[in-house]
């Protein structure tokens, strides 16, 4: 099994980043499934993860193997069906400002500015009166201050992604969950807004849990690659990603863990 050692971040990287921003969670011995109209359908199956405060983690497996159930069990969307999810030592029972998800689909409110539609989780909280110049700061964060009056119907794709990113930072969250967030976007914006995520998260200081089905995306963002078998998930390995960032897709050693991570997918006749 590949060492799952987790890499503190060089000095360069962690400069930025503001102390207490990051939470540390626990995933211990969790398993989840559903009642399914053929009988009870089991997704994972005694998963054990932990996140440091402040890394950066993808994980990778088979298409409905159960990665988007467990980060909905991380954001406390639901409970699961065995097992405890802790966040800094205290147990996750519902969703909270603190773990904030970015799903696939913006899912920007068609009526509502990109100003309004950031300022929603502080409105939810009955803090905008008072804190409105985080909804400013956000959108600075994302590059779209430019943008604050605009609709999402006058948005390009990557720029909607990028509204979504500043609705999730504007509550100064410790754990950034993000589900297949760059799924949807062009190859180029693609690209573009894998650089973004590393600079947000290295400016931002939270720790990242992110579920992806691209392999180079991983590699290229995270501190470590979590890799899951098909369902019920378990965890099959972890793969520590010890590269400097800004990170190069030519890098030979990246090369190199994308035909591991392959191979321990299944797929490496197709290399």
């Amino acid at each position: 099994m590949v060492s799952a050692t987790v890499r503190k971040p060089r000095l360069e990287e962690a400069a930025d980043m503001p102390a207490h921003a990051a939470s540390r969670i626990r995933v211990e011995h969790v398993s989840h499934g559903f009642d399914a109209p053929t009988g009870r359908l089991e997704v994972l199956e005694n998963v054990d993860l932990n996140v440091a405060p402040g890394e950066f983690v993808a994980l990778l497996g088979p298409s409905g193997c159960g990665k988007s159930t467990l980060l909905r069990l991380v954001a406390g969307l639901e409970p699961a069906s065995a097992g405890a999810i802790s966040q800094d030592g205290t147990p996750i029972t519902r969703p909270d400002p603190s773990r904030i998800v970015v799903f696939q689909d913006p899912t920007l409110f068609p009526w509502r500015t990109v100003w309004d539609n950031v300022a929603l989780g502080l409105q939810a909280q009955g803090i905008l009166k008072q804190e409105k110049s985080r909804v400013d700061a956000a959108l600075r964060k994302v590059g779209l201050e430019g943008f604050a009056k605009a609709y999402p119907h006058q948005l390009s794709g990557g720029m909607a992604q990028r509204v979504a990113l500043a609705r999730a930072l504007v509550n100064n969250p410790r754990l950034l969950i993000l589900d297949e967030p760059l799924g949807k976007l062009d190859s180029l914006t693609r690209l573009e807004m894998q650089s973004e995520l590393v600079s947000l998260w290295q400016k931002n200081g939270f720790s990242v849990l992110l579920v992806t089905h691209d392999v180079e995306e991983a590699l290229f963002l995270a501190q470590r690659v979590v890799i899951f078998s098909p369902r019920p998930a378990k965890i099959i390995t972890a793969i520590a990603i010890d590269r400097p960032y800004p990170r190069h897709r030519d890098d030979p050693v990246l090369t190199g863990l994308r035909h591991e991570v392959l191979n321990r997918l299944g797929l490496g006749k197709n290399w």
